[in-house]
Formats: structure tokens, C-alpha cells, sequence
């Protein structure tokens, strides 16, 4: 592809092509876009406070990242390799190593976030 300057619009549309591409071609974005959209329900009904917000919407963030990131460098490596290599392994295995890094970290912040909250809410429905 030959480098050209494009609109803002048509980047913004480029990106938001990828961004759905990822959702519709890979499990695990769907999979990650459920647990946000559960997160942000329990978030919501547990009316956490603005920094807990911030916290899990960083976590989500850093995951939705890390998973477009590894669809991208997938789809990199099946068109310049598409023959099994072992370096192409290492590539597309160290991309979906970052993700599950960004996964298990927004866990442990679901779960240091949630902790409080949730033990206190069940603490009054079986009082």
C-alpha cells in the first residue's frame, strides 16, 4: 500500500472497520465485550465511585487494546507467512501472551475493585 494522507474521517472509519472486523472474526473479543458490558452493570448497580470507574475502565481499555493489537499482528503474520514457520509461531504467540497479561491484569483489578463493595452488598441482603 502506497502511503497517502487521508481525512480524519475516513482514519476514524479505517479504525473503527478494525475495531469491528475484531469483533465480529474473533471469539475472544466478543468474549471480553461481555464482561465489560457485566462490569459496567455491576458497577453501576453497586454505584462505585468515580476512581473505581477509572480503574476498570483502564483495565478494559488495556485489554481491548491488547486484543486488537494481537488480531493485527494475526492477520500481519498469516499474509506475509502463511506457511507454518516457527518464528511466526513466537510472533503470533507473544501477541496473544500480551493479551492474556492485559486479561488477568483487568482481573486482578475486577477483583480489588469489586471486593469491598460486593462483601458489603451481600453483607446487607442477609442481614
Amino acid at each position: 500500500m502506497k502511503p497517502h494522507r487521508q481525512s480524519l474521517y475516513r482514519a476514524f472509519g479505517c479504525a473503527i472497520r478494525g475495531i469491528l472486523t475484531a469483533v465480529q472474526t474473533e471469539r475472544n473479543m466478543k468474549i471480553h465485550i461481555a464482561a465489560a458490558l457485566i462490569v459496567f452493570i455491576a458497577a453501576a448497580l453497586l454505584q462505585l465511585d468515580r476512581m473505581s470507574w477509572l480503574f476498570l475502565l483502564l483495565a478494559i481499555a488495556l485489554v481491548f487494546i491488547a486484543e486488537l493489537v494481537n488480531t493485527a499482528v494475526e492477520a500481519i503474520i498469516d499474509l506475509i507467512s502463511p506457511e507454518e514457520h516457527v518464528l511466526a509461531r513466537v510472533a503470533k504467540d507473544t501477541a496473544a501472551g500480551a493479551a492474556l497479561v492485559a486479561a488477568v491484569f483487568a482481573v486482578v483489578i475486577g477483583i480489588l475493585v469489586f471486593y469491598e463493595p460486593l462483601w458489603e452488598w451481600i453483607q446487607s441482603m442477609t442481614s
